[in-house]
């Protein structure tokens, strides 16, 4: 499974020119990317116009403390789970609030909940 689809890299990378350009934004999460057999979650909103490995958003990696920061891409795609299982694209998540409403539930939750 290809973790973003081309639709989904256009509209991060979009979202990232527009950062990278300082504009104030605070856009939906546009992809969930999940462990099937661990805990963690990613909600991601933008890719780096300069390197479109890297990705932001909000990181749950399981451990009681989410947090918005900045991720590679291929290292998400790298990691496997306790039974080997390969990260996986929710193809049912549709965004329904802004990165940072998903952030402050999560911070109050310890974890992300979708």
């Amino acid at each position: 499974m290809t973790l973003l689809t081309n639709a989904q890299r256009a509209t991060m990378l979009e979202n990232g020119r527009r950062s990278a350009a300082g504009q104030d934004i605070d856009p939906l999460p546009v992809v969930k990317l999940f462990t099937p057999d661990a805990n963690a979650t990613w909600l991601l909103s933008e890719l780096d116009p300069e390197d479109p490995d890297i990705a932001f958003g909000l990181c749950d990696l399981g451990l009681q403390c989410p947090e918005l920061g900045s991720v590679r891409i291929s290292e998400i795609a790298s990691i496997r789970g306790k039974l080997g299982l390969p990260v996986e694209r929710d193809r049912h998540f549709t965004a329904d609030k802004p990165l940072s409403a998903y952030a402050e539930a999560a911070r109050q939750a310890g974890a992300i909940r979708t």
